[in-house]
């Protein structure tokens, strides 16, 4: 196998997991005293695989991907509230209430998340680079490090975005720092496996 074609692997699985994510953002968990969205649960896969577009592909190859998800999941939005806006027969009315529930994000809640995809990859893709062009044998340090960055971005933007004006301030805090060091963390569990995974495509062709 090319790096060619595994390139549009890690693009496909990359997109999916965004797509998966946003859809699964709307339940709630709760994890010890702190309430998480369950997108946590797959979400910091993105980052994951930002890394490992930028490590091996550069910064550039990481940007176009973001732009594409960015992309793709605009228009999976404007198909959703499309869907959502048609009007149902009257004995499938219970359905298409539970459709809008869950994919039907208000105007705020799709700002805040694009925002924070946006400048949250981006910087986590960036950063990435930046620290390899510095010194290439930490790989350690980049993945944690730009992931440390991107989520703490993603995380302060879209919750800022979200819920300004609708809790306390102490809450929102909570809640950044909360979902920044459990999606840090998630990468530090999964690093090996990252790892792995760079190094084998570092061998292909």
């Amino acid at each position: 196998m090319k790096k060619d074609n595994v390139f549009s692997i890690v693009v496909s699985l990359y997109v999916a997991c965004l797509l998966v994510s946003n859809i699964i953002a709307s339940k709630v968990f709760m994890l010890g005293n702190v309430i998480l969205p369950t997108a946590v649960i797959l979400f910091p896969l993105v980052y994951i695989l930002n890394d490992v577009l930028t490590e091996i592909f550069g910064f550039k190859k990481a940007r176009q991907t973001i732009i594409t998800g960015f992309g793709i999941n605009l228009f999976v939005v404007l198909v959703y509230n499309i869907a959502i806006l048609l009007p149902a027969p009257p004995f499938a009315i219970d359905m298409s209430n539970a459709f809008t529930l869950v994919l039907g994000n208000t105007a705020r809640m799709l700002l805040a998340s694009f925002a924070a995809y946006l400048i949250g990859s981006t910087s986590n893709a960036w950063v990435m680079q930046k620290m390899k062009d510095r010194n290439e044998k930490t790989l350690f340090l980049r993945c944690i490090g730009s992931t440390f960055v991107g989520e703490g971005l993603d995380a302060l933007i879209f919750i800022t975005i979200a819920f300004i004006g609708t809790m306390p301030i102490a809450s929102l805090f909570i809640m950044v720092v909360s979902q920044w060091l459990f999606k840090t963390l998630f990468e530090v569990v999964f690093y090996p496996l990252t790892r792995i995974v760079i190094t084998k495509m570092k061998g292909l062709e």
